[in-house]
Order: structure tokens, then C-alpha cells, then sequence
């Protein structure tokens, strides 16, 4: 579809939450003889996740399709990169963490190495890319062993050949600690900039400006220790700045790459069906001089013409690549055209031997662990969660931590919570099979992030105040999975903090004591205020347990074969 436009761009005719586009252009009115111009192709991913296996189930399929698995992705690019002469591949973050066993045993070593491979050049930093900590982040770009576990795999890791950029996020190294400054190599004590705002590529004498970004709520969806010492800036304002310095150097076409993104209505990968107004609204206050937004988080797919700029965002896991085509006028470096189209990685294509090599060498390391089975299975466990929040795959996982709490010494437990987004995959049945084997592999890709489960004490008005606290993360709720024995009621239309029905709540068939304390079963994520529960302080009398995954693998292991859970304890009342 071309849509006219006039100079400064302005959209002519057609609605900023346009539908189900087969691509969007935008063209100047004057368009530019080819000779006279300069095509840009960029090739976008995001949310990567070291998807380096094709991903299983639902995670694996994008608008019917198979899609994802960097053997798959790394084709898909080398196929697009061939059509043009100039292209650049970018992300816009996560690209590591939550990732499987096979990279999240080698502290995503090898996701790094894949995407080297795949021709990655410039990304933004993601909320995950800093689970392990911004230091971390600095060894994946610097190269070096880990610091306690080594090079595992018994080569040299040299760090990635491309670049993280980061408009909206300093670092003071008084505020951080001690300890990890050094070990990142940090002398100085001013605050700087985690990673250079952004990048100027050129091509054939024109240049591309690339502005890194990451949504400002990013620590509250990160355990608080990884972000010590770092400021995380409002979007728009980091993008103006960053752009106001590009124009200054000369630079007319400009893309921010932000890992901040929405969602749509419609099913269509390359539609914009409904978009979100969040994403809109953070998108029209930042500049004209803006020309692309690459945006993710939100593991959704889409292709939006909002205003004068064009919003993209590839899905998750490698599954679909955006095709963004620049025309840019020679000499001036002018923008006269631009174009996005969103491109399914079909696993219908051959292998990139080179990633295949990467896998082979990972896998056998990684098989020792993951290969191992440790239970079964009836059926699927899916994480999708019904109009309450709750899923079958999250009662599950609830109902282990509250299980492996009850058999540890001096732990005990009433109630068990597991946080929505530490559940990562759905545990997929071997299709026509059942019971259906499970792995330890597949556990791992459930849970990857080795949260670590911690029993507390809390009055039940404290318990309430836990449950009311799901309602405050900026109008979304992140309703918690609860163990079996737990029911509650809520109502979403009535005022913050007072969501929760406590005549509903229910303990092993007892209605809640304000006065008397329970014993909460929840992951260190949350006790250290990750989605803003803020309840940890209150609580007393801490246990360690073992990680959410060690709780996971008992359960299945004690009660195979498993079947879904239930999804009957939260119970939603509008």
C-alpha cells in the first residue's frame, strides 16, 4: 500500500490505527529517480529470548505457521540480506535471558556467538538482557570467562560483535556496587551512560542514524540487585535528545530501536489491528525527526503507520523478521520513502550450517542436564490465562513450590504465589502421546531464570495487602498463581487497594484471620519488589527453599503423570 504524503510528513487519508496491511509505506510526494537514491534495507528481530532450538508448541508457531529456531532465522536474514546492497541487521533487546537450558546453561554465551553469526549489529538493551546483572551485560559485549563458572564449554568467549545502545539509561558507579563496578572494568565515578545512545551507520555516502531504547519501568520487572546504580529515563524524552544530536551531525533518517512495545487486536503479523493507545501515545511525543520505531517486550507482532512514523515489532523467539526499506536521497541523505513488511521464519528453508555448528557444539554439553526425564504429562499444560489471570500451567507450578516449602525443615507453607511472567513456555505434550514424557529441558524453558523460592511470614492483612498490590503495576494487572487449598475473589472496576473481596478468601477451606500469620510461599523476585510488590520488608522469618525450577521438577517427578490445573481459585467478579 503506498499512502501519498506531503513534506514535512504528514499522513494523508488513511487512520493512524490502520488494519491488517500486507506492508505500510510511507512515500514522499516527490519521489526521487532511483539513480539519484540510496536503498537501506534494515532487518529487525526482538525479544530473541536464545530462541537457538525452534521453539515447542504454541511458542513455535506464528499465523499457523512453524516458525523460529536460529538455524531458521539466520537463513531468513542471509536470504533478505541478498536482495539488497545495503542492510543492517538490528533488535530491539532480549535478546538474552529467559532463554532455554541449551543457552541459559552457558550464561547465554551461545546465543551470543549465534547471533555474532546471524549478522546482528546494533541492538538496544532489553529488560531481560540484564537479568544477570549490567555487569554481565558489559562481559557479554566485552568478551572474557564467567567469573565463577568459567568458560564451560571449554573455548574462548570473545563477546558479541555487535553493539547495545542505551539513550535512556545511566549508570552511577557510587550508587552501584563496589564489587561489580570493578568487575566491570569501571575507573571513573560520574554517572555515564550504560552503553553509547546511539550509532551513525553509512551507507554509499548516505547516513542512518540508530537510537537505543528500554522501557523506564524496567526495574520493576527485574530482581532490584542486576539494576543497582542505574536510572532509567522517560522514552521520549532520551529519543528527542538523541535525535536533536543526530540532526546536528547531519543525520535525516533516524530509528530508534526500543524495547517498549503493544499489542493488537487482530492475529495478522503484519497488521495493526486496534494498536494499543499506550504504544500510540509514547510514540507521537517523541520527534518528527523520528522516521522508525523497532519496538518489542511485548512478544507480539505488527506494522503501524503512527503519524509520520512507521511502528514495528517481530513477535518473539526468532519467529518473524521486519523487512524495513529506506530510500534515502543521494548527496542530502534525505528520507523520500520508507517501508516495513513483516516476515514469517518459516522453517521451511535450509538450516544456516554455520548456526547448526553452533547448536552441535552446545548441545551434547547441554543434553547431560536437560536430556534427563524426569516425569510425565497427560496432556499440554498451557500458560494461556482465562479472564482471572489464572492458568493451568501456573496452578501447577504453585502447587510444587507450595509442595517443596511443606517438605523442607523449618519452611512450611500455607499458600504458594508464582508471578505471571516467570512462566515462559507453555510444557508442550508430545503430540498423539500421552502420558507424554517430560524433560528436564523443558522444565528449564518453563522456568529459566533460577528464582529462588523463599517462605515468609504475613499477617492476613498482610496477605491482602500482597493480593491488592497485583492491581498497582500502572493499571495492569499481574494476577499471581495461586497453590491449591487458596480462593479468592476480585472485583477490576472498583478503586486501587480495594480490588480484593476478603469475605472470598479462603484458605484450605478457612476464611482469612486478619491477626493470624501465614506462611507465603513466594520466589525472590518477588519478595525483593520485582512487578512492584512492595510487601517483602513486612514480612518476617525468611526460609530458603531451592529454586522455582527444583520445586517444578519434584512435583512433576511425585505426581506424574500431571494434568492441567484447575484454573478455580481466582475467581474474577468484574
Amino acid at each position: 500500500m503506498i499512502v501519498p504524503m506531503s513534506f514535512p510528513w504528514r499522513l494523508a487519508g488513511a487512520s493512524i490505527l490502520a488494519a491488517g496491511l500486507a506492508a505500510v509505506t510511507l512515500t514522499a510526494q516527490a519521489t526521487a529517480d532511483r539513480s539519484s537514491t540510496v536503498e537501506v534495507q534494515i532487518l529487525a528481530i526482538n525479544d530473541f529470548h536464545g530462541a537457538l532450538e525452534p521453539p515447542a508448541g504454541a511458542n513455535g508457531r506464528i499465523a499457523n505457521t512453524l516458525a523460529g529456531g536460529v538455524e531458521f532465522l539466520a537463513t531468513h536474514l542471509a536470504q533478505l540480506k541478498a536482495t539488497h546492497a545495503h542492510s543492517v541487521v538490528v533488535s530491539a533487546g532480549d535478546n538474552l535471558g529467559g532463554t532455554p537450558l541449551l543457552s541459559s546453561l552457558f550464561h547465554d554465551e551461545a546465543s551470543v556467538e549465534a547471533l555474532n553469526q546471524a549478522g546482528l549489529e546494533l541492538t538496544a538493551v532489553g529488560n531481560h538482557d540484564l537479568d544477570e546483572g549490567w555487569w554481565e551485560l558489559y562481559r557479554m559485549t566485552k568478551g572474557g570467562c564467567h567469573p565463577v563458572d568459567g568458560c564451560q564449554d571449554g573455548t574462548p568467549f570473545n563477546g558479541a560483535r555487535f553493539r547495545y545502545l542505551s539513550a535512556n539509561i545511566t549508570l552511577d558507579p557510587r550508587r552501584a556496587d563496589s564489587a561489580r563496578v570493578a568487575q566491570a572494568g569501571i575507573t571513573g565515578r560520574a554517572p555515564r551512560p550504560l552503553f553509547a545512545p546511539f550509532a551513525i551507520k553509512e551507507f554509499d555516502g548516505v547516513k542512518v542514524g540508530f537510537i537505543g531504547l528500554t522501557l523506564q519501568g524496567a526495574p520493576r520487572l527485574i530482581t532490584p540487585v542486576s539494576t543497582k546504580g542505574l536510572t532509567f529515563a522517560p522514552e521520549p524524552a532520551a529519543a528527542n535528545a538523541a535525535a536533536a544530536e543526530l540532526r546536528r551531525r547531519g543525520v535525516d533518517a533516524i530509528v530508534v530501536l526500543m524495547h517498549e512495545g503493544g499489542v493488537q487486536k487482530g492475529f495478522d503479523p503484519d497488521g495493526c489491528d486496534g494498536i494499543s493507545s499506550d504504544i500510540v501515545s509514547l510514540v507521537n511525543r517523541m520527534s518528527t525527526d523520528i522516521d522508525v520505531v523497532v519496538s518489542g517486550h511485548s512478544h507480539v507482532a505488527y506494522n503501524c503507520a503512527i503519524g509520520t512514523k512507521l511502528l514495528t515489532s517481530a513477535s518473539s523467539s526468532g519467529r518473524v523478521v521486519t523487512d524495513i526499506d529506506l530510500t534515502l536521497a543521494r548527496g542530502t541523505g534525505r528520507l523520500v520513502a520508507k517501508r516495513a513488511h513483516n516476515v514469517i521464519v518459516a522453517r521451511d528453508v535450509s538450516a544456516s550450517p554455520e548456526q547448526t555448528a553452533i547448536i552441535a557444539h552446545y548441545r551434547p554439553l547441554a543434553a547431560k542436564v536437560g536430556g534427563r526425564v524426569v516425569g510425565a504429562i497427560t496432556t499440554t499444560l498451557s500458560r494461556t490465562f482465562n479472564d482471572a489471570g489464572e492458568a493451568a500451567l501456573g496452578d501447577v507450578i504453585a502447587d510444587g513450590m507450595l509442595e517443596i516449602a511443606r517438605n523442607t525443615p523449618g519452611a512450611g507453607g500455607d499458600v504458594a504465589f508464582m508471578n505471571q511472567g516467570g512462566i515462559r513456555a507453555e510444557l508442550a505434550a508430545v503430540p498423539g502421546t500421552s502420558p507424554s514424557p517430560v524433560t528436564y529441558a523443558q522444565l528449564f524453558e518453563v522456568l529459566p531464570f533460577g528464582n529462588v523460592i523463599v517462605v515468609k511470614t504475613l499477617t492476613g492483612d498482610g496477605l491482602v495487602q500482597m493480593l491488592e498490590q497485583q492491581f498497582g503495576n500502572g493499571g495492569r494487572a499481574r494476577i499471581l498463581q495461586p497453590s491449591a487449598g487458596f480462593t479468592y475473589a476480585y472485583d477490576a472496576t472498583r478503586p486501587l487497594g480495594q480490588r480484593v473481596d476478603r469475605a472470598s478468601i479462603r484458605i484450605n477451606g478457612a476464611p482469612l484471620v486478619p491477626t493470624a500469620k501465614y506462611r507465603v510461599v513466594s520466589i525472590d523476585f518477588i519478595w525483593n519488589g520485582g512487578d512492584e510488590f512492595d510487601i517483602g520488608p513486612t514480612a518476617t522469618d525468611p526460609v530458603t527453599v531451592g529454586t522455582d525450577v527444583d520445586g517444578f521438577e519434584a512435583y512433576i517427578r511425585t505426581h506424574s503423570p500431571v494434568a492441567p490445573g484447575p484454573q478455580d481459585r481466582v475467581h474474577r467478579q468484574r
